[in-house]
């Protein structure tokens, strides 16, 4: 697997020497392979490359053969990357505003924790209390993604258990919309 991993850089920086110094598609190039310890600077670059479809003035027909070809990562990790980055960029824009030195570096999160973070973001069985302290858990702590996936179904699961009442409800509720329909049947 290392031997991929090296050859995979390899081309890379293969493709980086051909470009020109200040080009958007060699900075890009250039964010992937650094792409452990930048994930954000990736993110964003993606993020220009898909909404304004550069990838086809560099004879790619769609985004997907361009990560798949140019960078060499999948096209989901391209999504979760290119998602994670825009979620920052509109939900937590002070996070993206701090200073990304070599010292901050181990302190970022994994896109993959914020990707977790961004569909959190958007289930309704959340308040605005279990979020922050998720947030927190990611951007202070730097929780991995696994744990904080344990984290927010546990949260559900005991906010699904705290209203039972809400759930005996909706099986009423069907069984009446059920017996309604039989009665117009009939």
């Amino acid at each position: 697997m290392n031997a991929l991993r090296t050859k995979s850089l390899q081309d890379i920086e293969n493709r980086i020497a051909g470009l020109e110094e200040n080009s958007l598609r060699r900075r890009i190039l250039e964010s992937t392979k650094n792409f452990k310890t930048s994930w954000i600077e990736l993110g964003q670059s993606l993020y220009s490359v898909w909404k304004d479809k550069l990838y086809k003035e560099w004879g790619f027909s769609t985004f997907e053969a361009y990560v798949v070809k140019e960078i060499g990562i999948r096209n989901n990790t391209a999504m979760k990357l290119l998602k994670s980055y825009y979620f920052l960029e509109k939900e937590e824009p002070d996070y993206l505003k701090q200073d990304m030195t070599e010292g901050s570096v181990a302190q970022l999160p994994t896109y993959e924790a914020v990707d977790v973070l961004r569909q959190a973001k958007g289930k309704k069985t959340l308040d605005d209390h279990d979020y922050q302290n998720l947030k927190k858990e990611i951007f202070e702590k730097g929780r991995d993604a696994r744990e904080v996936k344990k984290d927010l179904t546990a949260i559900i699961r005991e906010r699904q258990e705290l209203e039972p009442e809400e759930a005996q409800e909706k099986r009423k509720m069907s069984t009446v919309r059920r017996l309604l329909g039989t009665l117009k049947s009939l």
